[in-house]
């Protein structure tokens, strides 16, 4: 796309490269910023539009990063600021843009603003966290809890109050309602945007602002979805009052008026929202004083069907007709998709092909985690292996996030499948090693070229990058049919999720295996 072009994200394409496990150079088993370099070569080879660099910034690594104890540095485990710098040189170099992880709603408690916070209740910063008295039982001031598990309030025997924590106890939660706070928070997106990033995705953005209140969560209505795991008791609440609260829209605008200051940046948030997920995207998304856009969980559950996509779209148009939403399949935090969706004697390739094929289609702008271009499957780790405090915490019930943030794969022959000469932080299953980049790079039919040949149809079509959507109705119940169009081009989608092959209904009859699909003009 063109480099003036201010509305690059509307369609693109995103490549998410997760740095600890992407390509290690030092030898520590690690991932780091000069192993980004490296290899985003092959990142342009897909033909994505935009990498995502999850955090890299100076953290205790409690939650791999997501923890952020200084806004403005590199942690030294990555590299330094000017290993960043030659992130971004390369990447613009390669034609891509950068997208780089933003983790406002809360920070290490290592950081230098909650260590003042904590230590009175008068202190400059004595309300940049979220503070509140006990009871007068000495239990938490409400029913919230943690998604990381038990109660989102930790007690601080120095101010002798309680601090709120979404995630760990480490990870206190910034006070949005205090203007300070934002002003600071926004100064260090400025920080980035001067480094030449070109975005961010903005990690829990609905998590920014609490209820000032601290009024009790109801309980989640019987048949309302959650987008926790079911052993995670965090999904037994409506969370009507811990996040999504309107205060939030407010920041939104601050930072995009922000980002309209820089030429041709752009902002994706992570909408966590259970049953409600859609209609917050509606509202951080709707108008040009918002959000770009967002991404929800909703097509990163185990659900694989073709009324379950349908209702999705169906629900985001309605819900959204002037917004923007970026579907993804997998991401760092849910089990990957190929081991997600796939059912008992089919094969990892072909829920590979198709996959991409559907995400390609879809209205919106798209993500791709790193290595699902390999058809890599979901590791199964030993409770030894595991390095995730959310999956150590609700072990074996939910054996968390670690089986997808596995080292990526790039030579069959080497060490550790080339990611790392040392023992690496994660485990390399043997049964990744035969899909290794450089085994699918000179393989005609293999899953990267598949991807590959995707990602070159989706740009090539104006109707597929920025086109309406129709829903088509008439095919059988498996198949998800659909009509993209703009620019005088007009295509039918139609994919079969079945395990039994169906004839299209119309005058050619076309027959769709299982896991079968086609993109016809129309």
């Amino acid at each position: 796309m063109a480099e003036t072009d201010r509305d690059w994200w509307r369609g693109c394409s995103i490549y998410q490269i997760y740095p600890r496990s992407f390509q290690d150079t030092t030898g520590d088993g690690v991932g780091d910023l000069k192993g980004v370099v490296r290899r985003l070569h092959h990142a342009a080879s897909l033909g994505v539009d935009a990498v995502w660099l999850s955090p890299f910034f100076k953290s205790p690594m409690a939650d791999m990063g997501y923890d952020v104890s200084d806004y403005c540095d590199v942690d030294p485990l990555f590299g330094t600021l000017a290993d960043f710098d030659a992130v971004v040189e390369e990447a613009h170099r390669l034609g891509l843009k950068v997208i780089i992880d933003q983790v406002l709603s809360h920070s290490s408690d290592q950081h230098t603003w909650f260590v003042e916070s904590r230590a009175s209740r008068t202190n400059p910063k004595s309300d940049w966290y979220v503070w509140a008295d006990a009871k007068p039982d000495g239990t938490a001031p409400n029913n919230w809890l943690s998604v990381f598990g038990g109660p989102a309030w930790e007690w601080d025997a120095v101010r002798r109050q309680y601090y709120m924590h979404n995630f760990l106890a480490s990870q206190p939660d910034l006070n949005f309602h205090n203007p300070d706070v934002q002003d600071a928070l926004l100064d260090s997106v400025r920080f980035w945007l001067d480094r030449g990033v070109d975005g961010f995705r903005l990690d829990t953005v609905n998590h920014y602002v609490h209820d000032a209140l601290l009024r009790d969560n109801p309980p989640l209505p019987k048949g309302r979805g959650s987008d926790v795991p079911e052993a995670n008791p965090y999904g037994f609440q409506d969370h009507v009052y811990d996040k999504t609260q309107p205060e939030n829209l407010v920041f939104l605008t601050r930072l995009r008026a922000l980002l309209e200051t820089y030429d041709a940046r752009a902002s994706v948030g992570e909408v966590g929202d259970g049953h409600r997920s859609l209609q917050t995207v509606a509202s951080y998304t709707s108008g040009p004083e918002r959000l770009h856009m967002c991404y929800t969980f909703d097509l990163l559950s185990p659900e694989f069907s073709a009324a379950y996509v349908r209702g999705h779209i169906e629900a985001f148009e309605e819900a959204a007709p002037e917004g923007w939403v970026c579907w993804a399949f997998s991401n760092h935090d849910v089990p990957r998709h190929v081991s997600r969706w796939l059912r008992p004697d089919e094969d990892v390739d072909a829920m590979a092909r198709f996959s991409i094929a559907l995400l390609c289609c879809l209205r919106g702008s798209i993500c791709i985690y790193q290595g699902e271009e390999l058809g890599l499957t979901e590791a199964d780790l030993a409770f030894e292996d595991l390095r995730d405090p959310y999956g150590i915490r609700f072990w074996p019930g939910y054996k968390g996030r670690d089986g997808c943030r596995t080292p990526m794969v790039w030579d069959e022959g080497e060490a550790n499948g080339g990611f790392s000469t040392a023992k690496p932080w994660l485990p390399v299953p043997a049964e990744h090693i035969a899909r290794a980049v450089d085994v699918q790079d000179k393989t005609a039919g293999s899953v990267l070229n598949h991807y590959r040949a995707m990602l070159k149809m989706r740009r090539e079509r104006p109707a597929l990058m920025r086109g309406t959507i129709r829903l088509v109705d008439g095919h059988d119940k498996d198949v998800l049919a659909f009509e993209r169009e703009a620019e005088g081009e007009r295509l039918l989608c139609a994919f079969n999720f079945g395990t039994e092959t169906v004839r299209l209904a119309g005058p050619e009859g076309t027959e769709l295996p299982p896991l079968g699909w086609q993109v016809k003009p129309s």
